[in-house]
């Protein structure tokens, strides 16, 4: 084959590729897979075009699902719950195709979107869990100014939330707001670690962050447990506040469970240590902040010593 029909395939494979992900832009999925198996026929051996089938045929079949339902917010749930498993079969087909999951985004967000603002529309927008899912829907398609308006909302009203909160930090992150997206970040991993669906979280601050924690050997659901200890032995949540006193009357009582949880199961690596190591570091931050003894962090450092010498020598160096 000459060299001038090799690049008139190649030429060829890329505006059909191209179309196609338009067309999955404009939620047409199905002429979108035509064109790709078109692609397919031309070069068999290309890496993006057999990667951008297998995306598609995936999606092919939940759309046929999702065209069943009726209920809009289920339709739109549909959707974005099929998002999340789609993060693993992404992962085991190996090669990505950046620009189809790019356009894929798009053809999902976009639909649950549409099912998601009807509803906002017709409650009024008041509901935070409504509010919620338009900024998860804006954040999927890259419209993060836009998400955050939502998310900002959202969490005005759901301040103990930890999943709410996770995702607004993840934002303003995507927008390069590091100060406050460090401290949402920290506040919801204290507010509830294991409540945080992480397949939804996208900037590279909190990714990094959780690959290097899966890099030690951690798995859910220990894994979101020790991600906010290594969020500050890694310098990544150094955002701080003042407790409240009510907070700290929680704080302390919370320590005493656990410190009671901890010597009953004496786990390595538990999820029961991982929560303990966290407190102790927001107790100290407290002492810190309201000028209190030096004998009191000292008594807190003596207690994450005697639970983990490594995280101690971490935590004080």
């Amino acid at each position: 084959m000459s060299q001038d029909h090799v690049r008139q395939n190649e030429e060829q494979v890329q505006r059909l590729l191209d179309q196609s992900y338009n067309l999955l832009k404009q939620r047409q999925i199905d002429r979108a897979a035509e064109l790709i198996e078109r692609a397919l026929s031309v070069d068999f051996d290309s890496a993006e075009v057999v990667t951008s089938l297998k995306y598609v045929n995936f999606w092919k079949d939940r759309q046929a699902t999702a065209d069943t339902i009726g209920e809009q917010f289920e339709r739109a749930e549909y959707l974005t719950g099929q998002w999340r498993l789609f993060h693993s079969f992404v992962d085991r087909v190996g090669e990505r195709s950046e620009k189809c999951l790019y356009a894929i985004r798009h053809h999902v967000f976009g639909q649950a979107l549409d099912h998601y603002l009807k509803l906002y529309d017709e409650s009024g927008g008041a509901e935070s869990e409504l509010l919620l899912r338009l900024g998860r829907c804006y954040k999927g398609m890259g419209e993060y100014d836009r998400a955050l308006e939502y998310l900002e909302q959202a969490a005005a009203g759901r301040r103990d939330d930890p999943q709410t909160l996770a995702e607004l930090a993840d934002c303003y992150a995507l927008v390069n707001e590091v100060q406050k997206s460090k401290a949402f970040f920290r506040e919801a991993f204290f507010i509830g670690a294991g409540a945080i669906d992480l397949q939804v979280l996208e900037s590279e601050m909190i990714s990094r962050l959780v690959e290097k924690v899966r890099e030690l050997g951690f798995e859910s659901p220990a894994l979101e447990e020790w991600i906010p200890v290594y969020g500050v032995l890694y310098g990544v949540f150094t955002v701080k506040r003042e407790l409240r006193s009510i907070e700290y009357g929680k704080l302390k009582q919370s320590i005493y469970a656990l410190e009671r949880e901890y010597s009953d199961t004496r786990q390595s690596n538990s999820a029961a240590q991982a929560r303990l190591f966290n407190r102790y570091f927001w107790l100290i931050d407290h002492y810190v902040n309201t000028h209190e003894d030096q004998s009191k962090i000292d008594e807190v450092l003596l207690k994450i010593r005697s639970v983990d010498s490594r995280i101690y020598h971490q935590y004080t160096n």
